[in-house]
């Protein structure tokens, strides 16, 4: 990327100004972004789902009590019925992307089979749907005041309750989300 600094393995924090639906007070995950756009799974928002429903839905018996009763994340507002598995773990699974410091998303089944026989990743978010730009379009909302960046941190990814995320993400650069603004200007 010539005059695009990507911004794979960052954090979106969702400005309070941003009034989108999809996107309001999100935390968006970057996982691809290169000069042809970028991709990202928003890691704060409930799908009303859990991943036990989910893989009853796809005929998969297995998982613990801990792991089926974990809930599914509203990843983003495109391909909300395909689902995506954001993980750290360093073995060759199929349909993987990886990217950043030892980060992955998958999206085939067979990652969902080894959660189920106990086999998986340590850590993983479910996710149905991914949020997508067009190029440049991340930009434009950058330059719009729309988004904070982060580089992503793991913690917030695996282990921070889902509604804590956008203040602990907000809080890596010293700022408290609620003391912000809810319009965007320039000057």
């Amino acid at each position: 990327m010539s005059s695009i600094l990507s911004l794979a393995d960052h954090l979106l924090i969702a400005m309070p100004a941003l009034d989108d639906p999809n996107f309001h007070r999100t935390v968006t995950l970057i996982c691809q972004h290169d000069e042809s756009g970028a991709m990202g799974l928003v890691i704060n928002r409930d799908a009303d789902c859990t991943v036990g429903e989910l893989l009853s839905q796809l005929k998969i018996d297995g998982g613990d009590r801990n792991l089926r009763e974990t809930g599914v994340i509203a990843g983003g507002p495109v391909q909300r019925d395909r689902g995506f598995v954001l993980h750290d773990d360093p073995r060759s699974w199929p349909s993987t992307l990886r990217f950043g410091d030892g980060l992955a998303v998958t999206t085939s089944r067979d990652i969902l089979d080894a959660l189920a026989r106990g086999d998986g990743p340590a850590n993983v978010l479910v996710t149905l749907g991914y949020a997508g730009w067009e190029a440049g379009q991340l930009e434009d909302e950058l330059a719009q005041n729309s988004w904070l960046t982060v580089p992503a941190e793991r913690a917030i990814l695996f282990r921070t309750p889902l509604a804590e995320r956008w203040h602990a993400a907000a809080r890596v650069l010293g700022i408290d989300p609620d003391q912000l603004a809810d319009y965007a200007g320039h000057a």
